[in-house]
């Protein structure tokens, strides 16, 4: 038997054992319309039901600061460990970030209270289907008309029309970006280079008003984990410096109250081998009958081309089916990947992958030709795992 069992095919990951995010109930697409309920913001619903209202709300987002690495680096992050037991109403847990657990998308659904399925920003690439040509949603590269690409108004918008002191700080170079327009605007936006700046700033716009809601942001924890790795010295730097800004930010809150400190997603450090590092463009059996590969390392979109979708389905779930979750397009959204029951917006549906491959060992599928940059880095998130999706929820109030 045991001879026998060396010549099995591999049994591919079942899809049901994907850790979904937790939408509707726990997600970042959840945090703003539940705090902004709570200010009487109408046509919203506070749908993290841990959470008690305050007049006056912070959210402080920190790039690529996931749950498992504050747990990990106490010694770096003494502040923040702290505040571990705080988290989602003080019952010590996390919130999920949502799939892809990657930047533009999880700032879309911090933004506009929306999954991805819903808001369109489904990946860090994603296949356009009014050109057939890759969106880098990051990058906003080739352009896009941002609010037909995502129409739907943020809460900042709902919050500002319905009196609430609106207001974003963060970096200059973020005032005009797409992303920032149709994910993060409404209200006013205050640039400051110096992110000491950004924590007095948010603090005296946050008592500016009877009911306010704030928004600030730092983007260099993400920054040093991709090109260095979490378990570095320069990552560990970050760690240290953010954990000041966010005591600093902290102990200026004004009365009547509340911080929240969360992420966009978390990170895992990826070996540099052949078995951690899947090259695509060098592999024909991953390449054969794909079109156009988008996502990134650990979560990609496979467009095959016309007619093959079925055929490179089978073959990533042969290749691949031990490592990643592997499902079509309609199996993820069935699944609840993209959103819950329903969320799928007819816009968005083309922009997801005829197949969809989530990481669950650490490896990424690298395209060491067509992206360089990106298969160089040592810090990757993307997929459902528990180091990339879960983030947290850490609470302050006056």
């Amino acid at each position: 038997m045991a001879a026998e069992a060396l010549w099995q095919d591999p049994v591919p990951l079942a899809l049901d054992t994907a850790p979904l995010p937790e939408y509707g109930s726990g997600s970042l697409a959840d945090l703003l319309p539940t705090l902004a309920a709570g200010q009487g913001v109408p046509d919203l619903t506070a749908t993290i039901s841990e959470l008690t209202p305050a007049d006056r709300n912070c959210v402080f987002l920190i790039d690529g600061l996931g749950w498992e690495q504050i747990k990990a680096h106490p010694d770096e992050a003494p502040y923040l460990t702290s505040l571990l037991g705080s988290s989602r109403g003080h019952t010590g847990r996390p919130l999920t970030a949502g799939f892809p657990a990657t930047t533009a998308t999880s700032l879309a659904s911090v933004g506009t209270g929306l999954p991805p399925a819903a808001h369109g920003l489904p990946g860090y690439t994603v296949r356009d289907p009014a050109t057939g040509a890759l969106m880098n949603q990051l990058r906003w590269k080739p352009w896009t008309e941002p609010h037909v690409w995502q129409p739907y108004p943020t809460v900042f918008q709902l919050a500002e029309a319905a009196g609430v002191h609106t207001v974003q700080v963060s970096a200059p170079t973020f005032a005009h970006t797409p992303l920032t327009k149709i994910a993060l605007s409404g209200g006013t936006f205050h640039g400051r280079l110096s992110c000491e700046d950004r924590m007095d700033l948010a603090a005296a716009e946050l008592g500016a008003g009877d009911r306010s809601l704030v928004y600030t942001y730092y983007s260099e924890v993400d920054g040093k984990g991709h090109r260095f790795g979490v378990d570095s010295d320069a990552w560990r730097g970050q760690l240290m410096y953010v954990d000041r800004l966010v005591q600093r930010l902290a102990e200026q809150l004004p009365p009547r109250s509340a911080l929240y400190v969360t992420a966009d997603h978390g990170m895992i450090d990826i070996p540099f081998d052949e078995q951690s590092r899947i090259d695509f463009d060098e592999d024909w059996e991953l390449s054969a009958g794909v079109a156009l590969l988008g996502g990134e390392g650990r979560a990609r979109h496979v467009y095959a081309v016309p007619g093959a979708e079925a055929d490179v389905l089978t073959v990533w779930r042969e290749v691949l089916g031990e490592q990643f979750w592997v499902a079509s397009r309609d199996e993820a959204i069935a699944a609840g990947w993209f959103g819950p029951a329903g969320a799928m917006d007819e816009r968005v549906y083309g922009r997801i992958g005829d197949v969809v491959a989530a990481a669950h060992a650490p490896v990424v599928i690298t395209a060491s030709v067509k992206e360089p940059h990106e298969s160089a880095m040592v810090g990757m998130h993307g997929s459902m795992t528990p180091v990339e999706q879960l983030v947290p929820l850490l609470e302050v109030r006056s």
